[in-house]
């Protein structure tokens, strides 16, 4: 069976949405624990781990990478008894040059790092 949830998603881009997420029972280091395990934000590390990244240059990044968090609120194809959990958010990167976007699942009761990895084909 499918499953379908409703989702809302942040754009992280430093005047709406930080990578520090302050909420979902994230702490500043398991935030720089998961965006750390993006390739695109190496270039952004220092500056995380200096301020939280509040006063980062996305400017160079963005062309490349967009930093996002998805949040699923509710579902809508299953009871609440289901079984499943939507307790958690998602450490979100879209690699715009290849299409590729890879998450990975963050809920302090679920196994850590779930990975979430979409491939564009043409």
């Amino acid at each position: 069976d499918s499953v379908v949830t409703f989702w809302e998603g942040e754009i992280i881009d430093n005047r709406n949405y930080w990578f520090i997420t302050g909420r979902w029972s994230a702490t500043s280091w398991i935030d720089l624990e998961h965006w750390t395990k993006f390739p695109g934000f190496a270039p952004l590390r220092a500056a995380m781990a200096f301020n939280g990244g509040v006063n980062c240059d996305l400017a160079h990044i963005s062309r490349s990478y967009i930093f996002m968090r998805w949040k699923e609120l509710f579902f809508c194809s299953q009871n609440t008894d289901c079984g499943l959990t939507i307790a958690g958010f998602y450490y979100v990167c879209l690699d715009q040059r290849s299409g590729s976007l890879l998450g990975f699942y963050f809920d302090p009761n679920s196994t850590p790092f779930q990975r979430l990895a979409l491939e564009a084909v043409t």
